[in-house]
Formats: C-alpha cells, structure tokens, sequence
C-alpha cells in the first residue's frame, strides 16, 4: 500500500466535504396510513440489496409528503444504509432514484462535494467483508443489530488518491452495470409473462373476444381455437366454459419444512444439501433459485419429513413476510418458513408462480397469527383455484418456460459477474491488486502479497 493512501474515519470525510450522516424519518413522522399505490418511492431497508435500489413492494407517498420531509430527500451519490437488521446493506442512489425519500429504518450518508473521496468507491469499501464485519461487531441492541450516525461516523476507511478511486470504481461499476443490464432484462421478461397470464387467466381477453366475434388480439389462429367462445357461472363468478375450480390441495402438492437443531452440529456438518428459508428467497435478484446461505447433512436432512425437493419446485415464504416466490434450480430442502409446490400436479410449478403473485393479496387474507402473519398449509390448500383446460395451460407453459429459460440464463451470468466484482472488491479497494495507471493496458496490473 502506498504511502499516499490515508486512514481516517468517515464522519471526517463528510466534514472535510461538507456532507453529513442522517437518520430516516421516524415512525412518528411518517405513518403507514400515509404509503399510497401511486407515488414517489420511499427506500425502505428491505428494498436495498446487494445490486442497488430494489423496487419491488416499495413503499410510496404523495408529493406533499415528500415537500414536509424534503430533508430526507435522496440525491444521485448518496448511500442509503440500513439501520436495523441487516446493518451490512448499503446502496449508491442513482439518477434513476433522485429525488425519492430515505425511509423509516435507513440512513443516508451524503459525502458533499468531492475533494478527498469519491461516493461511488466508498460505497464499494463500504460493503467490503472487513467492513461489514465491523458494522456488525459495533452494531448496538440486545435483539436486533441497529446503527446509529455515530457508529457510521466511526466507521474507519482507508482513501488511496482520487485517481485510484475514480478508476477503482470504474471497473467494478462497469460489472454492475452489465448486471444491471441483465436483471432489468429479466424483469421486462418476467413482466410479459405475467402480462400474458393476466390477459388468459384474470381478464379472460381471448375468450372476450371471440364473444363479441373478434379475433384474439396477437394471438395466432391455433392458440385462439384453445379458448372457448363463452362463459359460465361458478363459486368464482364467470369463467371460461369448460375451466373448473378446484382447491389448491387437488391440483399441487403443498410441502412444508423444518429447522434441524442447530445445537447439534451433526445435522449442519458436513453441508451435503442445500437448505432454503425466507431469507433466501428474499435475497434472491431473480426468480429463479441457484443457492442457498445454508446446506444441511445427510442426518439433517432426514428430520426433515418434506426430504429433498426436486428442481423445479416453487418455494413461497409462508411468514416473514409472506409472498416471497422463487423456483429452484437445485434440489432444495426448506424451514418451516417455506411452502413448497413441487412439479408433478396438475397444475405445473410454473402457472403457480403466476398465480401466487396475481393473487397474493387473497393468499394474504387466509393468514393468521398474533405475533406475526403467517399462512399455513392447512390454510393455503382449500383456496379456489381456476384451472384451465389442458390444451390452454400447455400453450401458456410452452410460452412462459421459455422466457424462464432466458430469464435462467441471464441470472446465471448475473450471478457469475457479482461473483467476480465481489472477488475483486476487497483486492482493489485494500490496494492488494495494484491498477495499471489510466493509460496503460492491463497488463500494468500487479498482484501486491
């Protein structure tokens, strides 16, 4: 490391550049009467993740909320840290995000104008494992980590020169922006799945149409000739002649899991299967389960009755919170936090996935529990489903297996580059991987023991 490098903390970053560590808005200041369908996003700790700013179930408010707690507006270059739970969590807010709100549970640190660091190379040390190992051991609370500003303040950081920085943060942004790229691909294609299941199995448009004598809008002769031209009454109101409804418990099987004694290191050691919780699928950037944070041994596995779950199998977390969806990739073992919807019933993996998010909300009033919701399996099985004819749900499979297929291959490279930015991470930002300077090719690199 080269003596150009300086140690210091980063509440004297922020003071040399006029920046500051601010907490979010307290519950008192912003209620969850004041969240609306439509809005400007407000940054919650469980929308940020490993690859930035997440928007799926963010929390919104109106405009004049927004004005009344201007001062916990985001700008592009802030870093938005969790305060509680997962104190390790931090984002780089970006152009997309300016202007949205850091949220009750979140700190934003705001580093002022540039002079000795850079935000997006401290955001990028502020996630590397020596760090998050600190935020953790100095994180305050009996039951649950917490930050505060002054533990963030406290938090000590080595600056190499801007230079260094710049181009640092350079080449770990260029493998972010790719997985970016990736992810956002996968969520335009998961979204023209699920718009095609709405259309088919929530509005019924094709049906509709040849009703009134139209011609199925975009749809080929041979996949409109599967739709019937009519309706009939059933205890879900109208649908499509010749569709039944059945309970789940009819047309999948539904599987829950089990938390092996952690006290006995037998059934953790040695990690043979991969053991999955909501907190896996919560984590996870896709839809799609490669991983788990925790394997289980062959005795492990065997006090848990589901067993080993095949690929394929649909997980959806049952309890804190509930909703949380994702196939497996893997054979999967699960927690007793995890509803499992293995292949082989009448109504594949894949239809379910659609179908468990279009109708959360109706999965959610089946929950109970007075320390926390939860939906169980004995009252998940006897909700109504809509099954459609044969032909109609092997069409929509041949359709949205083969985006899933794409979506698959995307996550995969996507999970291979994070893998690679977060091998480099903690080598380029320590100075153990020394960068060639700006002009020179990489063959200016060189490894430091």
């Amino acid at each position: 490391m080269s003596s150009e490098w300086v140690q210091t903390v980063l509440g004297d970053i922020c003071s040399i550049q006029n920046g500051y560590i601010q907490t979010g808005p307290f519950g008192s200041q912003l209620h969850t009467s004041d969240y609306k369908e439509i809005g400007v996003p407000v940054v919650m700790p469980t929308n940020i993740g490993v690859n930035g700013i997440s928007q799926e179930g963010i929390a919104r408010v109106d405009e004049r909320d927004v004005e009344r707690l201007a001062q916990h507006k985001l700008e592009i270059g802030d870093i938005v840290f969790s305060r509680r739970g997962d104190v390790t969590k931090n984002a780089l807010v970006r152009d997309s995000e300016s202007g949205w709100l850091c949220g009750t549970g979140c700190l934003k640190v705001r580093l002022g104008v540039e002079q000795i660091a850079n935000s997006k190379f401290i955001s990028y040390y502020l996630r590397s494992p020596d760090i998050k190992d600190w935020l953790v051991r100095h994180a305050v609370g009996a039951t649950m980590p917490n930050l505060n500003t002054g533990i963030l303040s406290a938090v000590p950081i080595t600056l190499p020169p801007l230079q260094i920085q710049h181009y640092v943060a350079e080449v770990l942004g260029v493998l972010d922006d790719r997985i970016i790229l990736l992810r956002q691909s996968n969520e335009t294609l998961e979204s023209i799945a699920q718009a095609i299941f709405k259309s088919w199995f929530v509005d019924f448009d094709p049906v509709r149409a040849k009703m009134e004598g139209r011609h199925p809008e975009g749809m080929d002769d041979a996949t409109a000739a599967l739709f019937p031209d009519s309706f009939e009454e059933s205890e879900l109101g109208l649908v499509p002649k010749g569709w039944r409804v059945e309970p789940i418990k009819d047309v999948i099987d539904t599987l829950g899991g089990a938390t092996p004694s952690t006290k006995d290191e037998t059934f953790w050691v040695p990690g043979e299967f991969h053991w999955a919780t909501p907190k896996d699928l919560s984590g996870a950037a896709s839809p799609i389960l490669f991983d788990t944070a925790r394997s289980i041994s062959e005795l492990g596995l065997a006090k848990i009755s589901s067993g080993l779950l095949p690929s394929g199998t649909l997980l959806m977390s049952s309890r804190a919170p509930i909703g949380y969806l994702s196939i497996c990739q893997i054979p999967v073992a699960i927690n007793q936090g995890c509803i499992a919807m293995p292949p082989g019933g009448k109504l594949p993996p894949l239809f379910m996935y659609f179908w468990c998010k279009t109708n959360m909300n109706l999965i959610k009033e089946h929950a109970n529990g007075s320390t926390f919701m939860e939906i169980s399996k004995k009252s998940f099985r006897p909700i109504p489903i809509l099954v459609p004819t044969d032909v109609v749900l092997k069409a929509f499979i041949n359709f949205g297996q083969a985006l899933f297929d794409k979506i698959s291959v995307n996550a995969e490279q996507a999970d291979i580059l994070a893998s690679i930015r977060d091998t480099l991470l903690p080598r380029l930002i320590s100075g153990q991987l020394r960068l060639p300077a700006l002009d020179q090719g990489p063959e200016g690199v060189e490894i430091v023991d």
